[in-house]
C-alpha cells in the first residue's frame, strides 16, 4: 500500500492526495490524469475537505482556549464565489483588502456584519462603499484614512478597529513583512495618541479596539506574542489617559504553511495555545478586561488545500549545465517563485511512486528567463505530455495571476468525494479583448 510515508512529498499536498488504484496521484478521490483531461491545463484543483478542516482546526484549538475568538479568513490569498461560499458555511468571517474584494463578497451574498475592510490606502469610493455596505468593521491605517473616513461617514455611526505598527520583525521573507517600523502599514508610535483622540471624539466613529498584522509565512511565536505586549500595554496606556477600553482586539494572522519536505510549520494547536496563554495572562497583569479576539488566517487555510496541474512541453538538456522542463503555465498563474524565492514541490501524475533519477528546473512558457517554477528539484524522467503536479499553489497563485503574453488564466475546480465541480472557467479570447474598444 502506498502511503504518505512512501512518498515523502505527499505530506506537502492536500490533506486528501493520494496514490488511487492505477497508480495514479488523486485528490479528493479524483485521479488528476482525469481531471487534465476534462478541463484542460494548466488547472488549479482544491481540496474542499482540506480547507474546511483547516477552517475548523483554526475555529476549533482558538476558541475552546478562548470561547470569545472571531475567524476571519483573508480572501487575498485565494478568492472565488465559491470559496467565499464555503468560508461562510463554515462560520468564519472575511477580511477584505480592497473594494474590489469587498464588492466580490457581497456578490458571493455574503453577510455584510461579519466583513472587515483592511488595507493601507483605502480610496473614497472604497470607504464610501463600506459605510454604504455598512460592514462590519473599516480598518483605519493611517490619519489621513481616518479624517477622510469622518467625512465621508456623515451621519452613519461606523465601527473602526486601529492599525497599529508594533515595529515587530516576524523573520520571514522582507516582502511579507508588515510590521517592521519601516512599513507602509499601520499606525507608528508618533501618531497613535492623535489617531486614538481624534477618533474617540468623532461622534460618527464607534472605535471597538485595535489592529495587528505583522506578516506572512511566520513559522515563530515569538513575533506574535512580542507584537502582543506591546499592542496590550498601549491598550492599557489609552485606557488610563482615555477612559477607552479595548473590546475587540484582532492579532492578524500569517499562520506559515508547509511548502517543502523538511520545513514544518509549528500546529494550528501551538500557534493557538502561545497566542492565546499570552494575551490573557497580559490582559490580566495591565488590569485589562479581556477584549474579543480575532485572527485572520488565509495562507494557512488555502496553501496546501490548492494543487496546480500542468503538461510538460519542450524538454531542453545543456549537457553538463542543466535540464530545463517546460510546462505550459508558470508565472502568469504562478509567480511565487520569481517574486518571493518561493519553493515547492511536485510529483508526476501518472507515476507518482516512480524513482527520482535526475534533478531539473521547471520552467513556463513565458517570454522571461525569470519565469522558473521550481529552480531545482529531483524527479523521475519526464517526456512531453506528462502531467506535472506541483504542491502548495493555493495561496496567492490565482490572486496574483496575469495575462502575460496575452495567456490565459487557468481554470479552476473544487475536489470532493470523487467529484469535482468548476468554479472558475479558463479564460477566453473574448475575456481579453472585451475591454479594447474596436
Amino acid at each position: 500500500m502506498t502511503t504518505k510515508n512512501s512518498i515523502p512529498r505527499l505530506a506537502v499536498f492536500s490533506q486528501t492526495t493520494e496514490v488511487n488504484k492505477q497508480d495514479h496521484l488523486a485528490i479528493g478521490g479524483c485521479d488528476t490524469l482525469a481531471l487534465a483531461k476534462e478541463f484542460g491545463t494548466p488547472l488549479y484543483v482544491f481540496d474542499e475537505t482540506d480547507m474546511r478542516n483547516r477552517c475548523r482546526e483554526f475555529k476549533t484549538e482558538f476558541g475552546k482556549r478562548y470561547a470569545n475568538t472571531t475567524v476571519s479568513y483573508s480572501p487575498k490569498a485565494f478568492l472565488v464565489k465559491a470559496m467565499v461560499k464555503l468560508i461562510e458555511e463554515e462560520g468564519l468571517d472575511l477580511d477584505v483588502v480592497s473594494g474590489g474584494e469587498l464588492a466580490f463578497a457581497r456578490a458571493a451574498g455574503f453577510p455584510t456584519s461579519r466583513i472587515h475592510f483592511a488595507g493601507n490606502n483605502k480610496s473614497a469610493d472604497e470607504l464610501e462603499l463600506a459605510v454604504k455596505e455598512g460592514i462590519g468593521h473599516i480598518v483605519v491605517d493611517n490619519l489621513p484614512e481616518l479624517h477622510m473616513l469622518i467625512k465621508i461617514a456623515g451621519k452613519k455611526k461606523v465601527n473602526i478597529l486601529l492599525r497599529l505598527n508594533p515595529g515587530i520583525d516576524p523573520h520571514t521573507h522582507p516582502h511579507n513583512k508588515t510590521g517592521i517600523t519601516d512599513s507602509k502599514f499601520g499606525l507608528p508610535k508618533a501618531d497613535r495618541d492623535e489617531a486614538v483622540k481624534t477618533a474617540l471624539a468623532a461622534k460618527n466613529l464607534n472605535v471597538e479596539g485595535l489592529h495587528f498584522h505583522i506578516g506572512s509565512g511566520i513559522f515563530e511565536f515569538e513575533p506574535y506574542l512580542s507584537s502582543l505586549d506591546m499592542v496590550l500595554e498601549y491598550a492599557a496606556d489609552i485606557k488610563q489617559k482615555y477612559s477607552f477600553q479595548t473590546k475587540l482586539l484582532s492579532v492578524g494572522g500569517g499562520f506559515g504553511a508547509q511548502y517543502v519536505i523538511d520545513e514544518i510549520p509549528p500546529p494550528i494547536a501551538s500557534f493557538a495555545e502561545e497566542i492565546i496563554k499570552r494575551f490573557t495572562s497580559r490582559c490580566r497583569e495591565l488590569k485589562l478586561e479581556t477584549p474579543k479576539l480575532m485572527i485572520e488566517p488565509g495562507r494557512k487555510i488555502v496553501a496546501q488545500a490548492g494543487v496546480a496541474l500542468y503538461t510538460v512541453g519542450v524538454i531542453k538538456n545543456i549537457p553538463g549545465i542543466r535540464t530545463y522542463v517546460s510546462v505550459d503555465g508558470g508565472m502568469g498563474d504562478n509567480i511565487r517563485q520569481p517574486m518571493y524565492g518561493a519553493v515547492q514541490e511536485a510529483l508526476i501524475a501518472d507515476r507518482p511512486i516512480a524513482k527520482d533519477t535526475a534533478t531539473v528546473t521547471i520552467t513556463g512558457k513565458y517570454c522571461e528567463s525569470g519565469d522558473v517554477l521550481i529552480k531545482e528539484i529531483k524527479l523521475p524522467e519526464l517526456k512531453a505530455g506528462d502531467i506535472l503536479a506541483v504542491a502548495g499553489s493555493g495561496a496567492y497563485c490565482v490572486p496574483m495571476s496575469s495575462n502575460y503574453n496575452a495567456a490565459f488564466r487557468p481554470a479552476i475546480v473544487f475536489v470532493k468525494d470523487g467529484k469535482a465541480r468548476l468554479v472558475r472557467r479558463r479564460e477566453t479570447l473574448e475575456d481579453l479583448t472585451r475591454r479594447d474598444p474596436d
